[in-house]
Formats: structure tokens, C-alpha cells, sequence
């Protein structure tokens, strides 16, 4: 079997209200919504602005491990709109992730952050490839907001 290769598509730098709502301790452990107000992103053939109005609906799971589940749309700079979806995983060692829930900055190195992204576009426009493979990012919190590098796997 073939190792997997992938190839860099963007970095997605977003701007996230925190939190937008608190329901609070659940069975699974503290869930918050948070809004994603907007954000940039950029890559080989690929840039434009994220738009107001996405959601983040965060699980603070009660093993430690922070579970993301966002939703948000990409505007291009050439005017196509992009539909973004998803989940993640954030952990990482204690006291790291007491760094970063406090707002200081933290090396990304320090602690596990991936997503899966998945995409929405018009069937005939020029960014249609988007829903035609599997894409993976890895993560880095920094105060102002989450930052992505995102990968299509190959």
C-alpha cells in the first residue's frame, strides 16, 4: 500500500466570537457555539475573504480533548462562494492547553490539532474540484483565532 501524499491548497486564517452561546456541562462535557465572523484565505490559485455569519459548535469533552464542528462560507476574490464544513480534534498536554485556553500564544508543535474539511460549490464552476477530494488541515490557535494550512490529499 502507498504512503499517503498531499499537496498544499490554503491557509484559512479565521475570526471567531467566543462564546456566541454557553449551553453548559452536558453528558459529553462543556458545549459552546461560537461565531465565526470572518477571516481570509489564500493558496496556489485560491483566495478571497471567509463571510460573517459561520458557527463553530465546540465540545469540551470531559477527556480533555476539544471537538470542533464548524460551518462557514468562503467568498473568492473572483466571486465564486464556497460552502466549508469540519470537524476536528484539539489536545493536548495540560498545561498547554491552559496557555492556550488563557490566550497565550502556544507552538503548534505543542499539542495535536487536525481537522477534515469538506466543500460545496457550484457543480460547473471553476472551483468544483473542491468536492472531488479528501482535504485535511492542521491547526494553530492564536489569540485573535484559529489558523489553518489545509492539504488535499492526493
Amino acid at each position: 500500500m502507498s504512503e499517503i501524499q498531499t499537496e498544499f491548497v490554503m491557509e484559512l486564517k479565521l475570526h471567531v466570537e467566543m462564546p456566541l452561546v454557553a449551553i453548559g456541562i452536558t453528558q459529553y462535557g462543556d458545549r459552546r457555539i461560537a461565531r465565526v465572523t470572518g477571516g481570509t484565505f489564500e493558496g496556489p490559485g485560491l483566495k478571497g475573504t471567509v463571510r460573517d455569519g459561520g458557527g463553530d459548535w465546540i465540545l469540551n469533552r470531559i477527556d480533555g480533548v476539544t471537538q470542533l464542528d464548524v460551518r462557514l462560507t468562503m467568498e473568492t476574490d473572483d466571486g465564486h462562494r464556497i460552502y466549508m464544513t469540519y470537524k476536528g480534534l484539539r489536545h493536548g498536554p495540560k498545561e498547554v492547553m491552559e496557555r492556550l485556553a488563557a490566550g497565550q500564544p502556544v507552538d503548534p508543535s505543542e499539542l495535536y490539532f487536525r481537522t477534515a474539511p469538506f466543500f460545496e460549490t457550484a457543480t460547473d464552476g471553476p472551483y468544483a474540484w473542491l468536492t472531488r477530494s479528501i482535504f485535511v488541515s492542521t491547526g494553530d490557535r492564536k489569540p485573535e483565532g484559529p489558523v489553518y494550512r489545509v492539504f488535499r490529499v492526493l
